[in-house]
């Protein structure tokens, strides 16, 4: 039985969800507004398997709490609700480190889905460790961007991410990623040593096909330099292609020779 916590300000919706979760075999519990969400995951340190979130709450809003879990270490799978489904509102969800985002109003059905596969995503995640392991005890390493698994971990400039874990190991540091950092490091990765455009990412790595400014999405670019590159202001592996887009580079000491 996965524990679920809910967090909506309108009650009506809140109990609906309840009702709805439990007769799903879920374990549920709600609470009204961001402070309590934070309260009962962070110093009481309660476990969840999950949490829906409601962007538009009374206090600290949905982006805010999903930003201070985050913040915390505690990478709960987040599924964010909200009234505004602009694609700039689904990136800042994402940024704020949610794993899926459900525009209101919503069929229950799609919400459910949604849920379930967020916990499905958890247990593949707590997999991962053992799934990258070979019979010897030790991570099974990829050859290159192209041989990528699931459960894939790939090596590069005497670093290393796991996509099973989404850790990233540098500098005798491992810093966990969100999903959709992981997500975007993956595809250009994949992309090795060509030019990725914003629309690519935006419609292959979160989904959106309206109409948005592309340039959004700069904030994660942003936010992966700082984990990946020796001096951020002067990037060798993830590069700007002025007016289209981005180019990874594994290996930049080959690409400039």
């Amino acid at each position: 039985m996965s524990r679920v916590l809910v967090v909506e300000d309108e009650a009506h919706l809140a109990q609906g969800l309840r009702f709805n979760l439990e007769a799903e075999g879920h374990s549920v519990q709600v609470v009204g507004d961001g402070e309590s969400a934070l309260e009962r995951l962070l110093i009481n340190n309660e476990q969840f398997d999950a949490v829906v979130l409601d962007v538009m709450l009374p206090g600290k809003d949905g982006f805010a709490v999903a930003s201070a879990l985050r913040a915390s270490r505690n990478y709960v799978p987040v599924l964010m609700l909200t009234a505004r489904g602009r694609p700039e509102d689904v990136l800042k969800g994402f940024a704020s480190g949610a794993d899926d985002y459900l525009p209101k109003p919503f069929e229950l059905a799609i919400l459910l889905a949604r849920l379930q596969g967020l916990l499905r995503r958890s247990e593949w995640l707590q997999a991962g460790q053992n799934a990258t392991k070979r019979a010897d005890g030790r991570p099974q390493v990829e050859t290159g961007p192209d041989s990528m698994t699931a459960y894939g971990v790939f090596s590069f400039g005497g670093k290393r991410i796991n996509f099973g874990t989404l850790q990233l190991q540098t500098n005798g540091n491992i810093i966990q990623l969100t999903v959709m950092e992981a997500e975007l490091l993956r595809h250009l990765i994949r992309n090795n040593g060509r030019v990725v455009s914003r629309k690519s990412i935006l419609e292959q790595v979160w989904g959106l096909h309206e109409d948005t400014d592309t340039r959004a999405i700069d904030n994660f670019i942003v936010r992966l330099r700082r984990y990946i590159e020796e001096n951020p202001s002067k990037p060798r592996h993830l590069l700007t292609v002025r007016g289209v887009g981005y180019r990874f580079v594994a290996e930049p000491e080959k690409t400039e020779s």
